[in-house]
Formats: structure tokens, C-alpha cells, sequence
């Protein structure tokens, strides 16, 4: 058996699955896996990928293209997981979807569709829940949130509560996966990354003194800079380059 292995995130996600279609192995033996790995085995090969944004754009295309947007939505909301078999259940449906369409999410009949709505469905509870008690912290003119989730829906909670703040300076930190919803009063949010640094400095938001304050103020000023607002990290699920093949971006909220 060979095994691809890949860093979490999806671009890492989808360059695996564009190697593991590429090594022409077939389906029945390899398998995709996210790192870090638990016990290996020696008589499995291992091949790790780096994320490559060609491939990764390469794999969403022929997605939108090939099935529809909806699936590739539907695809993304399920990588956002922390199952372990979320990257090798995502690649099998991915085979069923070119096989039968989009309909295929529909097909009870294969328990890869089974399993892979049970996964979407723990991503949107867990989403929801948080939807409903997450609270923010008031430094200045900007709101910060902490939250410790076990899947990886900031991206998820991002439009939500651009919708419901959409005049607000805010962030939605997510402390397990140092990744930020960051949005600027009137303006669409994107999404950061927080570099180790920056996470040690900002860990400890419920500090409202007055140069802590502060600091979160020009962390957040700091990321807002065009030069470092990395457009591929926004939206990180739903990068722009897969975004623009889409007539109408939305996300929808249901479980």
C-alpha cells in the first residue's frame, strides 16, 4: 500500500489528492492521510506532499468544472474536519462524484457518502454551537474572540459574523490551529495565519489592560496591510482562485 501523506489545510489536501491521481497506483492501493501520522506501518510506503497551489488549483477546477461548485463546497466543508480518514474519505468521494455527478453525494447506497455526511454534519454542529456562544472582547474599537474548536470552522464563522457586524472591527482566533477571521469595519474578511510569534504575544486576550489593548490594535492594523494580506490565504477553504468560477459565492448554513 502506498500512502500519501500531507500537512492539514487545503491546498496541502488537494495537491495530495492531485500526487495520488497522478502516480496512477489506482484507488484500491493507496491511501490518503493528513500528518501527523500515528503508527506506521513498514510495510507501507509513505510519500509526504507539499501544498502546491498549481496542482491544488488544478484539482479544484476540474471539481467545479467537471461536477459543479456545490460539490467542491460540499468537499471543502468536509476538510475542514479533524477526522483522521477526512483526507482519504474526501478523495473517495471525489472519485464517485466524476463518476456519477453531482448526485452522487445522494448515494446512501456507498458507505464513503455514509461516512463522509456523517463528517460534514459533526463540521456544522460543532460550527453552529460555537455560532451560537462565542463571545468578544471589547479593546478599543476592535472585538476579539478566542475559540478552541476541534475542527477547523473559522472560515465557517467568518461570512456569519460579517453579516452580523458588518460595521465592527473584529477577530475570531482560533487557538487550536492559529488561524484568525480577520475583518475590517466595511469591509469583506479574509483569513490569517498566526506565525508562532504573534501567537505567543496575543494568547491571552481576556488581559484588558491598556497596552495590551494596544498591542492587539496594531497586530491588527499590522495584518490589514495590503502588502501582507496574502490574498491566497483568504478564505481559506474557499481560496479566491477557486471563488472566480463561481457566478455567486455563498455559503450555506445548514446541517
Amino acid at each position: 500500500m502506498t500512502i500519501f501523506t500531507c500537512a492539514p489545510g487545503w491546498e496541502a489536501m488537494l495537491t495530495c489528492i492531485y500526487e495520488a491521481s497522478e502516480s496512477k497506483l489506482g484507488y484500491k492501493n493507496i491511501r490518503l492521510l493528513l500528518e501527523p501520522l500515528g503508527q506506521q506501518s513498514f510495510l507501507d510506503e509513505y510519500i509526504h506532499v507539499e501544498p502546491d497551489e498549481v496542482k491544488a488549483e488544478k484539482v479544484a477546477t476540474s471539481i467545479i468544472r467537471g461536477i459543479s461548485f456545490q460539490f467542491y463546497q460540499e468537499l471543502a466543508y468536509t476538510a475542514m474536519a479533524y477526522e483522521e480518514d477526512v483526507l482519504d474519505n474526501i478523495y473517495h468521494v471525489l472519485l464517485l462524484g466524476f463518476k456519477f455527478g453531482e448526485n452522487a453525494l445522494k448515494m446512501v447506497q456507498y458507505r464513503d457518502i455514509i461516512r463522509n455526511r456523517e463528517i460534514r454534519a459533526r463540521v456544522v454542529r460543532e460550527a453552529e454551537r460555537f455560532r451560537e456562544i462565542l463571545r468578544f472582547h471589547q479593546l478599543g474599537n476592535l472585538y476579539v474572540a478566542h475559540f478552541e474548536p476541534k475542527s477547523r470552522v473559522a472560515s465557517y464563522l467568518g461570512p456569519i459574523f460579517q453579516d452580523r457586524m458588518p460595521s465592527e472591527n473584529f477577530m475570531i482566533v482560533d487557538d487550536v490551529h492559529r488561524e484568525a477571521v480577520v475583518h475590517r469595519k466595511n469591509e469583506p474578511y479574509y483569513m490569517w495565519q498566526i506565525n508562532d510569534r504573534e501567537f505567543a504575544r496575543l494568547a491571552q486576550t481576556e488581559e484588558e489592560n491598556d497596552e495590551y489593548t494596544d498591542l492587539w490594535k496594531a497586530f491588527f492594523d499590522s495584518i490589514a496591510i495590503k502588502e501582507r494580506a496574502n490574498e491566497k490565504c483568504q478564505m481559506s477553504h474557499f481560496p479566491l482562485w477557486a471563488r472566480k468560477h463561481a457566478v455567486e459565492f455563498t455559503i450555506d448554513e445548514r446541517g
